[in-house]
């Protein structure tokens, strides 16, 4: 069964930075592109960012453009998310998810696994 466990998530101060994890409990993990995504209160979930198989490829919302950065440790089945300079329009429940064709999307649908998500707080 595979297992998708995001830790990292709490509050910080606008400006300030936290680093999510997303540990996955998967033999090839090497071959699943990785995503993140993230719903905030009375909101639908978005897509935040996604990153493919290798590593190699990224792909990032508008509103994060550099500011996070997603990035893929495939000998330690984990992918993480830099979040830096945080504003409050971040706060959500940031999800991480795994799909399967290896390319990485912005499409939630995309994706056949899915984690429980961790909670970022940010406050002004």
């Amino acid at each position: 069964q595979v297992q998708l466990v995001e830790s990292g998530g709490g509050l910080v101060q606008a400006g300030g930075s936290l680093r999510l994890s997303c540990v996955v409990s998967i033999r090839t993990f090497s071959n699943y592109a990785m995503g993140w995504f993230r719903q905030a209160p009375g909101k639908e979930r978005e897509f935040v960012a996604a990153i493919s198989s290798s590593g190699y490829r990224t792909y990032y919302t508008n509103s994060v453009k550099g500011r996070f950065t997603i990035s893929k440790d495939n000998a330690k089945n984990t992918m993480f998310l830099q979040m830096n300079s945080l504003k409050t329009e971040d706060t959500a429940v940031y999800y991480c998810a795994a799909d399967m064709s290896g390319r990485g999307s912005g499409a939630a649908g995309e994706y056949k696994y899915w984690g429980q998500g961790t909670q970022v707080t940010v406050s002004s």
